[in-house]
């Protein structure tokens, strides 16, 4: 087992205990500075992690081994998780010793040598199943979230449960729970259910975090708040320290990535009650958050910084996707975190927490988009990039030609991409990290190809990243390293030697010893400490054994006379392959056109426009290696000229004259790309099939349940981005002076509107006249005005603001547009519900 020593370059933090002061700060008890932690949720020794770890054959231990050293390489010191109190409890509270309970000690001792502290929360509620079936025989087995808190039987068991794991004695580290000084605080229960009665709410939690001060814990015990946001003021009332929140600021489980520009839905976070006493003499944490079915990386830097402005001093991002599991993602469909997997998000974690630390508490920097440039800290939405530019760090998710700030004292980096500093061919993540003038250590990923949306629904047969180990170039441009510095492979089984010249080598991954010329590395060996690792330490997934895969989804349209583009992602292409598009218009010419690669992994070629007359333009990516060739879609051997290539398979583009309508959205074909959602509490979406026998999308409004009032504002949306489609038509989009709704209502004088948002998240509004009977509404672009954007899918906690305001009033560029709303207005329903019927909108 390893028991880190401290190096050079040490990460200075507390030790010991902390406490929340009269002010609601939580302080460490040494030095009394303010805490600020920021981390993730971690889920291996328990439910399906566990189980998927079974059948994959992986040791827990070493697996949680391997993902703590990567929580420490992306600077992650907080760690909490919701206890499967399920897995190791009896039904009337007792604590197993069994193996889950056993892998959560083994966590504990490994975060703790790495300097991680920890929040546990012991009571999750959940059963063990998601997403297959439950197995758990504990009390949450038998008493529903609900019962949890009435139920006398079940208030005894958690009282006994929490009494006994507070008490229990990790094998591991030879302290109790409640008195080891790196789990520094207690959250009683995960995400209760309470009904309107405040006086019960506020009597549990009372005696929940009596039970757990009972056993003689000093620590602060935290307790959820926004989970039941209408009665908040019962937890308010309760004897604990702190309140936890949570955030998933585009709602759970779209089924597809979410795309468009999200940073309004991340750029604060306003606590209604956050004046009340209650709520400011209480220290605060975020137990769980995450920018759920969103793959850029550029959401958690504004979050952290949003937590701090809130107030916050403790955010654990839900969940840290295990390695052994990540390539399908099966554990949690809608979140998708792994340094190996998704490279460029993982780097955004390690600038979030620079963020978080950095940012003062109660710190703000205005709003979006004028808050995209903040201390030493850069987001961009168009560029992709969250970038930290210090004198001592550089960070950064994307390419970025910012020069660093102070390349002299420059002693970290890392990022996805290229700089200035670094020019890398890969697609994996890299860290530099300097051990001494003149040495670094070099630590180079294997390049992750995204091969499918990773929000779709998740089997274990399903990979959706490809991991791939190459030979990469690289150029690393440092002044104490100069053009010529030496390289050491250090990682076991690494012996790779090697000089570079005018800066440039080539690398597999592996980790690495940089020196100038003269400079001696005989002091740093693999068994070397280094801020919390080794310096030998390598940890990452093999090959994925998936063979050469396709990634491609052809345009929307293609425009007759002009050339097309075709690009697309193809992995397995070795020195001396060759890959071709075969272009063939439907019933005419066929062309056979060699593809370029633009960077790893990418492959494209033009077809000229002789191909493009108006008609459908049907293709194939062909990969030939050696003397076989692979069709592509499918991957079937053969070619499709080939005389007895039977596969029907194809990609297919129509093409079209220059002026026909753009579809934004079209019920029949769109189901999964779009996000259609009821908003008041009353409403639903549903998909109907019109008089013709074409489908159209319904919204619909229910009478108000159990004496309800009629809630104002949106009902229900729709939401659908086509910024993909409107740039299949930059050659005559100014020709497009509408948007057509094909549509009806089932009452006369429904209120609705269709928005339209830029990248820049600015939103232009017109009023969308609907009848009942189906018609095609014709809006004229210059209908369009300023207008809120609507925040959808919703914000949770419902708390939240639902509306973003930009503040601009230039006028509408179609060319910035993105993203399609058509938002319907509650209105007062009596007896049978009402609809709105969508059956497409386009340009035109």
């Amino acid at each position: 087992m390893f028991t880190p020593a401290v190096a050079q370059s040490v990460r200075k933090e507390p030790s010991g205990d902390v406490f929340v002061d009269k002010k609601g700060v939580l302080r460490w008890q040494w030095g009394k500075q303010e805490v600020a932690l920021f981390g993730v949720n971690y889920t291996t020794p328990f439910a399906h992690a566990y189980r998927a770890h079974q059948r994959l054959g992986v040791d827990h231990e070493q697996a949680i081994r391997q993902d703590v050293y990567h929580l420490s390489r992306l600077g992650i010191d907080a760690f909490r998780v919701h206890v499967w109190d399920v897995e190791i409890t009896d039904t009337i509270g007792n604590l197993q010793e069994n193996e889950h309970l056993k892998l959560l000690d083994f966590l504990v001792n490994e975060l703790k040598q790495r300097g991680i502290k920890i929040i546990l929360t012991p009571i999750a509620y959940w059963n063990n199943g998601y997403p297959e079936q439950d197995s758990g025989t504990g009390f949450s087995s038998i008493y529903s979230k609900t019962q949890a808190y009435t139920n006398p039987r079940a208030i005894a068991a958690q009282e006994r449960y929490l009494t006994q794991f507070l008490n229990h004695r990790n094998p591991y580290t030879k302290q109790l729970n409640r008195e080891d000084p790196d789990i520094i605080a207690y959250e009683v229960c995960n995400e209760p259910r309470y009904g309107r009665s405040e006086a019960p709410i506020t009597a549990f939690a009372d005696r929940m975090a009596a039970a757990i001060r009972a056993t003689g814990c000093r620590k602060p015990v935290f307790y959820n708040v926004s989970e039941n946001p209408d009665v908040y003021e019962a937890v308010l009332n309760a004897k604990v320290d702190g309140l936890t929140y949570q955030w998933y600021p585009q709602g759970l489980v779209s089924g597809h990535t979410l795309q468009g520009n999200f940073l309004p839905y991340v750029d604060q976070y306003p606590i209604p009650y956050r004046q009340d006493p209650r709520f400011t003499t209480r220290a605060k944490m975020v137990y769980e958050f995450e920018s759920a079915d969103i793959i850029q990386p550029i959401m958690y830097p504004f979050m952290a910084r949003s937590f701090r402005e809130a107030g916050f001093q403790w955010a654990t991002q839900f969940a840290y996707d295990p390695l052994a599991m990540a390539a399908t993602n099966t554990e949690y469909q809608t979140h998708y975190l792994n340094l190996a997997y998704t490279p460029a998000k993982a780097i955004s974690l390690l600038i979030a927490g620079q963020v978080f630390r950095a940012v003062k508490r109660g710190q703000s920097f205005g709003r979006y988009p004028q808050d995209s440039v903040f201390g030493n800290f850069r987001v961009s939405y168009r560029q992709q990039l969250s970038e930290l530019n210090s004198p001592e760090e550089f960070y950064y998710t994307a390419s970025t030609t910012t020069a660093p700030k102070q390349p002299a004292k420059l002693q970290r980096l890392a990022g996805v991409g290229s700089s200035s500093v670094v020019n890398y061919g890969g697609t994996g993540a890299y860290f530099l990290d300097k051990l001494a003038p003149g040495v670094w250590r070099l630590e180079v990923m294997p390049d992750a190809v995204p091969i499918r949306d990773p929000f779709e629904k998740a089997s274990p047969s399903k990979p959706v990243t490809q991991i791939l180990w190459n030979e990469q170039p690289l150029r690393v441009s440092l002044n104490d390293l100069g053009p010529g510095f030496s390289i050491k492979g250090l990682n076991a089984g690494n012996t790779a030697q090697a000089q570079a010249t005018e800066a440039r080598t080539t690398v597999r991954p592996g980790v690495y010893l940089l020196a100038a010329a003269g400079k001696s590395t005989a002091a740093f060996t693999g068994q070397s400490a280094y801020r919390h690792i080794r310096l030998g330490e390598f940890v990452v997934p093999a090959p994925t054994a998936l063979g050469p895969q396709v990634r491609h989804t052809p345009p929307a349209q293609a425009v007759a006379g002009q050339p097309l583009r075709i690009a697309a992602t193809l992995t397995g292409l070795a020195p001396g392959d060759s890959v071709f598009l075969v272009a063939q218009h439907y019933y005419g010419r066929t062309r056979t056109l060699p593809m370029s690669t633009t960077t790893y992994a990418t492959v494209a070629a033009t077809v000229p426009a002789e191909l493009l007359y108006p008609g459908e333009l049907r293709y194939w990516l062909v990969l030939r290696k050696g003397g076989q060739s692979l069709t592509f879609p499918g991957g079937f051997g053969g070619e499709p000229r080939d005389w007895d290539y039977a596969h029907a398979e194809h990609f297919a583009v129509p093409i079209v004259a220059a002026g026909t309508p753009l579809p934004l959205f079209r019920a029949h074909l769109d189901q999964e790309r779009i996000e259609a959602r009821g908003i008041s509490p009353t409403a639903w979406t549903d998909y109907v099939t019109m008089p013709s026998g074409t489908l159209a999308l319904r919204l619909v409004q229910g009478p108000p349940r159990n004496g309800q009032s009629p809630a104002p504002g949106p009902a229900a949306t729709l939401r659908a981005y086509f910024g993909d489609r409107l740039a299949s038509r930059q050659s005559d989009m100014a020709g497009f002076t509408a948007v057509v709704v094909r549509a009806r209502s089932s009452q006369p004088g429904a209120q609705a509107k269709v928005t339209l948002m830029t990248r820049d998240a600015v939103a232009y509004s017109a009023s969308l006249p609907l009848s009942t009977d189906l018609q095609d509404i014709r809006i004229p672009l210059s209908a369009f005005q300023p207008d809120a954007l609507l925040l959808v899918p919703r914000p949770y906690p419902s708390f939240l603001p639902l509306q973003y305001e930009s503040g601009s009033r230039v006028p509408l560029k179609l060319a910035e547009a993105e993203v399609l709303q058509v938002m319907w207005e509650a209105t007062a329903v009596a007896g049978s519900p009402t609809s709105v019927d969508i059956e497409s909108v386009f340009l035109q």
